[in-house]
């Protein structure tokens, strides 16, 4: 069982606070940290990647649509390079606080409606890797779209990621909605399980489809979450669910 649990946090902004990252983080191997454009702020930058260094987490850059309001979870119509200089923008700022921590720059995962572009919209993924190949880091996606064929096609390393608390259509995409449900952390370990050994997991429509479990995601805002990580960890690290 080698896959590497991930969790997408750093999402409090100002004195609102989202996420429990201080009981998350010794759960995980890797923070994706929120770059100030969904959710986030200096100062939240900043603590996430101390609170990471402390636990010996390894971080990555979680760029976003420029939408607050709705925490980067619609989507927005961008041209290749002003998507790119938004990236570049963000994943910079992330990397001040890393090399201001003795950190390194471990990888990107684009968040939500972007992430989900650049799955099927050439343009929008060709914009990551533009990103990417300025960092000389690899890129979280999933197998079935543009992250698979795009990414290596433009020499960018590629990670395919499974989602162990969000739901799968039927031609294999993930449903993102602006507010996470709790899940059963049981169901959510079991999950993975089968897409780490068979690759496959179920849709909401009864089928299966293929998907890649090299890293397996959290999000910190799902209201369980310290609960689905606790399962989902002690699964991968055991082998049973």
């Amino acid at each position: 069982m080698a896959s590497l649990l991930n969790c997408d946090m750093g999402e409090s902004f100002g004195l609102y606070k989202l996420g429990d990252d201080a009981a998350l983080m010794p759960l995980i191997d890797v923070a994706n940290v929120a770059c100030g454009f969904h959710a986030s702020d200096f100062n939240h930058m900043r603590a996430t990647v101390r609170l990471a260094k402390q636990h010996g987490v390894a971080v990555g850059a979680h760029p976003s649509l420029p939408d607050f309001q709705g925490f980067g979870r619609r989507e927005m119509a961008m041209k290749r390079e002003e998507m790119a200089n938004c990236l570049i923008y963000q994943i910079g700022a992330l990397k001040g606080f890393l090399e201001a921590e003795g950190m390194t720059l471990n990888h990107i995962k684009p968040h939500g409606s972007l992430f989900g572009m650049a799955g099927r919209l050439d343009h929008i993924a060709q914009a990551v890797c533009d990103a990417a190949e300025i960092f000389k880091v690899p890129v979280f996606g999933m197998l079935g779209t543009l992250h698979e064929t795009v990414y290596p096609a433009r020499g960018i390393a590629f990670l395919a990621e499974y989602y162990a608390d969000l739901e799968y259509d039927d031609e294999g995409r993930l449903i993102i909605t602006q507010v996470h449900d709790a899940v059963d952390p049981a169901l959510a370990a079991a999950r993975c399980l089968r897409a780490i050994r068979e690759g496959l997991t179920e849709t909401v429509g009864g089928r299966d489809v293929r998907v890649g479990a090299e890293t397996i995601c959290v999000h910190s805002d799902t209201p369980n979450a310290v609960e689905i990580a606790t399962a989902v960890r002690a699964a991968i690290r055991s082998g049973t669910a």
